[in-house]
């Protein structure tokens, strides 16, 4: 049956369910990149974010995201990558996930302005380059790559579950 002539409503209930999630990429002048210890499943480390509300969009998601996870109040900046995840054997649905640059923050500034919500975290810490294969999923690590390279080049990048299309097979 052709979609082309049902009514916008019965349309759009057709189409495929997607979700959508925001993150923070906070740094400093060596490269480090904040990294959050999940207090739910296995302990996972990754970064500020989480899923879109209802009626949100990605820059205010991550805002809210980073104000009730650590307390930070969040003008997110530039948009550093979009990473698009096929949907997972657990039946998740696809995702896109909006990455930002949170901005510089030293360690000293984030002990002092980190106030992290217990429910959702339990520690937090910036991790090297070389740290970030113990701490994080592949698909987290190849990420953080590319949101590095988006940092120090001014740009943004396209990445399907981590890795540039364009350069690797997915």
């Amino acid at each position: 049956m052709s979609t082309a002539h049902l009514p916008p409503a019965e349309y759009y209930a057709s189409l495929p369910e997607q979700i959508a999630g925001a993150g923070a990429i906070f740094h400093d002048a060596v490269g480090r990149i904040l990294l959050v210890q999940l207090s739910y499943g296995d302990g996972t480390w990754e970064i500020p974010g989480g899923g879109l509300d209802s009626g949100e969009d990605p820059r205010q998601a991550v805002r809210r995201e980073v104000k009730e996870e650590l307390g930070i109040d969040l003008t997110p900046g530039r948009l550093l990558a979009v990473d698009w995840v096929p949907e997972q054997a657990d039946g998740r649905p696809p995702l896109a996930n909006y990455l930002f640059d949170g901005g510089l923050i030293t360690e000293r500034e984030a002990r002092k302005r980190i106030q992290l919500d217990h429910d959702e975290l339990t520690a937090w810490q910036l991790a090297s380059s070389d740290q970030w294969g113990t701490l994080l999923a592949p698909h987290m690590v190849r990420r953080l790559h590319a949101c590095s390279g988006a940092l120090a080049q001014g740009t943004a990048v396209y990445l399907h579950h981590g890795f540039d299309p364009t350069c690797h097979q997915t």
